[in-house]
C-alpha cells in the first residue's frame, strides 16, 4: 500500500502542470502522478501547442493572461525549453472586427494592417487583418517531459500504469492500479484529457456534460518564408502555424466529428479530414493547399460552455476534475492548474506542511 497526499491522474501537460502547482504550494506534501502511457504522450504529444492571447469569455481571457505570464516566466528561467515566440497575424471578415478586438487581450497589441503577405490572398472590402504579439508555440510533449524531469525526485511518477478503480475510503481515496498496487491519497485530481469514459471515473464525469471531439491538423510540406508568423483565421477558428525548425507549416481547422473514442483513433488522416481542411485552405491560403498531404489526428474533451471545467466531484472537495479545455489544453494549462489547486484548499488544510503526519 502506497500513501500520498495528492494523486494526479494523467501525465499530460495539464497533469504535470497541476503536479508542479501542488508541489510549489505544498513543498512538504507528497505528490504522485499516474499515467497509463508515457508522460507527455496522448493528446499532449499530438498537440499543435499554440498559445495566442485571446479568449471568448472573460474567464478564458483571464486564464489566458495568467498562462501567458506563466510560460514567459518558465522560458525566462530556462531559455532551452521548447517554447518558441512567434509573430501573429489575425484575419477575419470586417463584420467580425469588433468581436476580434474584444476577444484579444490588451497585451496582444492588435494593430490593423492594410495588406497581407504576398503568399496570402489580398484583403478585400469584406476582410480585415491585424498584427499582434504574445503568441508562441511549444513542443508540448517535450515540454511536459521537461516539467516532469524538474519535479523528480520530490514528485513520484507511475508510467504505463492504469487506474482501474477509484473509491472513497473513509477520509481518503483508494486507487487500484493495473499493476496490482493500491494507493491511498488525501486528495485526487483527475486530469485524463479525452479519456472521460474510463471505467474508474466515467459515472462521476457524466453530470459534467463534457464530450470528446476529433482534432485534426495537416502538415504542409512547404518551408515558411523567413520571419513568417502564425496566421489566425478568426471566422473559421483555424490557424496556420510556421514550424521553422521543421521546414513546414501546420494547419489546424475545426473538425465537427464528435463523441470519438481516443483508444480507437488510429492517428491517420481520412479523406473527409483532408477535404474539409483543403476547403478552408483553398479560400484562405490556396498556394499552400496542394502541399497539404499528411497530418495528425487525435481528440480532446470539450465542455458545454467552451470554458475549461474545474469541478469538485464530491462534497468533501478532495476529488477534483480538471480538463475539457476545448482544444486549448496547452494554452490554458497553468491557469487550470491554479484553479484546481485552489479548489483543493479545503482538503489541503488536512495536510501538515511540516510533515507531522509522517
Amino acid at each position: 500500500m502506497t500513501h500520498v497526499d495528492f494523486a494526479v491522474v494523467g501525465g499530460g501537460i495539464l497533469g504535470c502542470t497541476i503536479a508542479r502547482e501542488l508541489a510549489l504550494r505544498h513543498p512538504y506534501a507528497s505528490v504522485l502522478v499516474l499515467e497509463k502511457d508515457a508522460v507527455g504522450s496522448g493528446a499532449s504529444r499530438r498537440s499543435a501547442g499554440l498559445h495566442f492571447p485571446r479568449g471568448a469569455t472573460e474567464r478564458v481571457r483571464r486564464m489566458t493572461g495568467y498562462s501567458q505570464a506563466y510560460y514567459r516566466a518558465l522560458l525566462d528561467a530556462d531559455p532551452a525549453l521548447p517554447i518558441h515566440p512567434v509573430p501573429m497575424l489575425v484575419v477575419s471578415a470586417r463584420g467580425s472586427a469588433e468581436q476580434v478586438e474584444t476577444a484579444y487581450l490588451d497585451e496582444a497589441g492588435l494593430s490593423r494592417v492594410d495588406a497581407l503577405p504576398d503568399w496570402l490572398p489580398p484583403l478585400s472590402d469584406e476582410t480585415a487583418a491585424w498584427t499582434g504579439e504574445g503568441c508562441q508555440y511549444a513542443d508540448v510533449g517535450a515540454l511536459t517531459r521537461a516539467l516532469a524531469r524538474s519535479l523528480r525526485p520530490r514528485t513520484s511518477f507511475r508510467e504505463g500504469v492504469s487506474v482501474d478503480s477509484l473509491d472513497r475510503a473513509g477520509s481518503e481515496y483508494e486507487l487500484r492500479l493495473g499493476t496490482g498496487e493500491r494507493v491511498t491519497a488525501r486528495s485526487v485530481v483527475l486530469a485524463p484529457g479525452p479519456w472521460l469514459a474510463a471505467p474508474a471515473w466515467r459515472e462521476r464525469l457524466i453530470p459534467l456534460g463534457a464530450r470528446v471531439k476529433k482534432v485534426v491538423a495537416l502538415h504542409i510540406e512547404q518551408p515558411p518564408p523567413a520571419g513568417a508568423g502564425v496566421v489566425v483565421f478568426h471566422d473559421e477558428d483555424a490557424f496556420l502555424l510556421p514550424l521553422h525548425e521543421q521546414g513546414r507549416w501546420l494547419f489546424s481547422y475545426t473538425s465537427q466529428t464528435w463523441d470519438v473514442d481516443p483508444d480507437r483513433l488510429t492517428g491517420a488522416v481520412s479523406p473527409q479530414d483532408m477535404a474539409e481542411a483543403r476547403e478552408v485552405l483553398n479560400r484562405r491560403a490556396p498556394g499552400l493547399a496542394g502541399s497539404a498531404r499528411s497530418g495528425r489526428v487525435f481528440c480532446d474533451a470539450y465542455s458545454q460552455d467552451r470554458e475549461p471545467l474545474v469541478r469538485a466531484l464530491d462534497e468533501e472537495g478532495g476529488l477534483v476534475f480538471a480538463g475539457a479545455a476545448n482544444g486549448s489544453g496547452y494554452r490554458l494549462a497553468p491557469a487550470v492548474a491554479a484553479e484546481a489547486a485552489h479548489l483543493l484548499r479545503t482538503s489541503v488544510e488536512k495536510v501538515s506542511d511540516q510533515g507531522s503526519h509522517r
